[in-house]
């Protein structure tokens, strides 16, 4: 079959690699047909990545059809939604029903290789039907996932004044499903050019320009209240850090992104706010489910959030010209299937 394989850092290859063999219990052949290419991607392609072993077939947001359905009650031809977080379903998170911060996960094109490929193998309960989503739309599921399962942790009620920090993919992610929620939208960023897309093609009008004027800026956005959630995917500390002082009273901070630092905050700033602080990671079937649903009923213009389109063939050129050429990308799609 044919694969894209990151030999190492700035190297990126297309090679024909065997197809997997045999098939595990309880586990499902695909056909792979799109993924989207993630930061991560980037990372990885750039050496950034901490804990990441070379060679890798990268790709985790990924849509597919049914080759081979083993034991499982799929049946072949089926379009499907990844889930790519593989966990163990023995430690305690699993029996808490959190599969999505599992001990010991392995993520598909982190830990094991990946989706940059014609064929792969996954269990069976890693694969939810796509029914009613173009494939393309279908491979944008996972990243959008990963905000609707911070909206759902924050616990913010409806009418909330919600503040997003990073208008990124999973920022903007974050933000439609914070507004889908029926929050108040406001989004944070330090470029302009990104504050201005999210406005023109999501309707995302109350923004704030990062910088040295933001605690003023939140103070005259929330009549001196600040917000009642802030979530913030930035993946940059000092943000992380910054960002506490911009909750309410009562309030909620969501860390969506995750960086290697230590984040520090004021005890005091934190207690008198009595605010919660909540890490969100990753997503479960309930936060895919939902998002397949709301771009069903159309409520996220997936149209509106691939910017970019290639195929595998060209992964190794495009890709590495997309992580230095930031401006106007918001999605990247790959399609797999000819």
């Amino acid at each position: 079959m044919r694969a894209v394989v990151c030999v190492e850092p700035g190297r990126l290859e297309a090679v024909e690699r065997q197809a997997p063999a045999a098939l595990p219990q309880g586990w499902v052949r695909l056909a792979v047909s799109h993924v989207g290419i993630c930061g991560t991607d980037y990372h990885i392609f750039e050496g950034k990545h901490p804990f990441l072993e070379y060679p890798r077939i990268m790709g985790h947001e990924v849509s597919a059809t049914v080759l081979d359905p083993g034991a499982s009650s799929l049946a072949a031809g089926t379009p499907v939604v990844v889930n790519p977080y593989i966990s163990c379903g023995a430690c305690i998170a699993c029996r808490k029903g959190k599969p999505n911060c599992c001990t010991a996960i392995r993520v598909l094109g982190v830990h094991t290789d990946g989706a940059f490929c014609e064929e792969i193998l996954l269990p069976a309960e890693n694969l939810y039907p796509a029914e009613g989503l173009s494939l393309e739309a279908a491979a944008t599921v996972e990243f959008l996932a990963i905000g609707a399962h911070a909206v759902r942790r924050s616990l913010a009620p409806a009418d909330s004044r919600a503040l997003v920090i990073g208008a990124g993919p999973i920022g903007l992610g974050t933000a439609l499903f914070s507004r889908i929620a029926g929050h108040d939208v406001t989004l944070m960023d330090t470029s302009g050019e990104r504050l201005a897309m999210a406005a023109e093609r999501f309707g995302f009008e109350s923004s704030i320009l990062a910088g040295p004027s933001s605690a003023e800026e939140v103070a005259r956005a929330t009549n001196g209240d600040g917000f009642d959630v802030v979530f913030d995917a930035t993946g940059y500390g000092r943000s992380m850090e910054a960002a506490f002082a911009h909750v309410a009273h009562g309030g909620a901070l969501v860390l969506v992104s995750v960086v290697k630092d230590e984040i520090g905050f004021s005890d005091p700033e934190f207690h008198k706010r009595e605010m919660m602080l909540v890490g969100s990671r990753n997503a479960t079937r309930v936060d895919f489910e939902h998002v397949m649903a709301s771009i069903r009923a159309g409520h996220v213009p997936v149209e509106a959030l691939v910017t970019h389109r290639t195929t595998l063939d060209r992964v190794p050129l495009d890709l590495a010209r997309w992580a230095t050429e930031k401006s106007g990308l918001i999605k990247a799609i790959v399609r797999v299937a000819a």
